[in-house]
């Protein structure tokens, strides 16, 4: 499986980590949930350890993201960043499997 987290997005996991004290064994946890206006909306949250059945994923500067069997169909390829411009700041996802989203970008459909 493969996630890509751009820089500004590794920068961003590794300090909330740092802020829950999160331990090496602590990870990005990114999952895929029903729900939303199109059908399926992104999760993350930071988690003290992975689930039994998670794919994990080693990434640069010692960030690990967990990821669920369910939710693993769905992110292949998908590329997570963190942006700040006028209206705020938050992660973004580009996800090539998706084949639409709603008008306020929050959720997408495959």
């Amino acid at each position: 499986m493969l996630i890509h987290l751009t820089e500004a997005a590794l920068a961003k996991v590794e300090s909330f980590i740092q802020e829950h004290d999160g331990g090496e064994a602590a990870g990005l946890r990114v999952a895929v949930l029903p729900g939303g206006c199109s059908g399926f909306q992104y999760g993350l949250n930071i988690e003290e350890t992975p689930e039994e059945d998670d794919e994990i994923l080693d990434l640069p500067a010692g960030i690990r993201v967990f990821v669920d069997p369910f939710s693993a169909q769905y992110l292949e390829g998908v590329e997570v960043d963190y942006v700040t411009s006028m209206m705020g700041s938050g992660f973004t996802f580009n996800n090539p499997v998706a084949t639409g989203g709603c008008g306020c970008g929050s959720s997408f459909t495959v």
